[in-house]
């Protein structure tokens, strides 16, 4: 083991001196966070003392806490939506053979090459013309309809893997093939639907260009949007802890749901690398 170790030094030395920057970049920013404008430019962090108003003006002043808001429900309905669209297309996709499938998998992989910025003007001219445009469900509609495909991609493989057994004992004890997906099927898949959630919470609690097109107005701007505008206003003022808190704020829910389920991440995607 000892020698096994030592042949491994040189790939842990890069990966240490990575993990101690980091680390230190992280710490800085958030005593940054505490600290006012003055302190940051002396290099002194925290020289005036724990300033903790730095984000209860955020909240109070610049109404971040409804942007907040705004986006813990675009990513809640979102993840749901994407799955309740996603999991019945990649059981069918995954589980049933027929004429055709095989192009409309590669419809959906076709999908996931298609830049964002390549369709936002015709979806913009839509839903316009549609006049559903200003509203929280706009947008929230958008993200399932362009995280739909990779969806469709990364469960078809879970379901794939799972053995067509399951399905005979629902049969036989009566279930048809509804029921044998959502009480038998759907457990089962529980670690792929769980990644799946968790790359998706992740990517629509940071997205940027359809919130900046879709959700521009004070009723439904996301907390991307609030950061910019937020450092474009305290930059002007020079409150620079202000800025930092902000972005603690915007980086924090992603960072927590990372640290806590990164285990079934990892987990998630071996199990569907790897077919019964």
């Amino acid at each position: 083991m000892r020698k096994k170790g030592l042949q491994l030094l040189p790939a842990y030395v890069p990966l240490a001196a990575w993990l101690a920057f980091s680390v230190v970049l992280f710490g800085w920013v958030i005593l940054a966070s505490l600290s006012t404008t003055r302190d940051i430019f002396t290099n002194t962090l925290l020289g005036s003392g724990i300033q903790f108003s730095n984000y209860t003006d955020l909240f109070e002043q610049q109404e971040m806490g409804r942007y907040f808001l705004n986006s813990i429900i675009y990513t809640v309905a979102s993840c749901a939506g994407i799955v309740l669209v996603a999991a019945p297309a990649a059981y069918i996709l995954g589980r049933v053979k027929f004429k055709g499938s095989g192009m409309i998998h590669l419809m959906f992989v076709s999908a996931m090459s298609i830049p964002g910025i390549l369709i936002s003007i015709p979806l913009f001219s839509l839903f316009v013309g549609m006049k559903l445009t200003g509203s929280i469900a706009t947008l929230v509609l958008i993200y399932i309809c362009t995280n739909v495909p990779f969806g469709v991609f990364f469960l078809t493989g879970f379901f794939s893997s799972i053995p067509k057994e399951f399905e005979e004992s629902a049969a036989i004890d009566g279930c048809g093939p509804i029921k044998a997906f959502v009480k038998v099927i759907l457990p089962v898949a529980q670690p792929g639907i769980i990644t799946l959630t968790i790359f998706n919470f992740l990517g629509v609690w940071n997205e940027y260009f359809y919130a900046l097109i879709f959700a521009n107005d004070e009723g439904t701007r996301t907390l991307a949007l609030a950061l910019q505008s937020i450092v474009y206003g305290y930059s002007n003022t020079g409150n620079y802890g202000g800025i930092f808190a902000a972005c603690m704020v915007v980086f924090l829910p992603s960072f927590i749901v990372y640290l806590f389920v990164s285990k079934r991440i990892i987990a998630g995607i071996t199990i569907g690398s790897v077919k019964g």
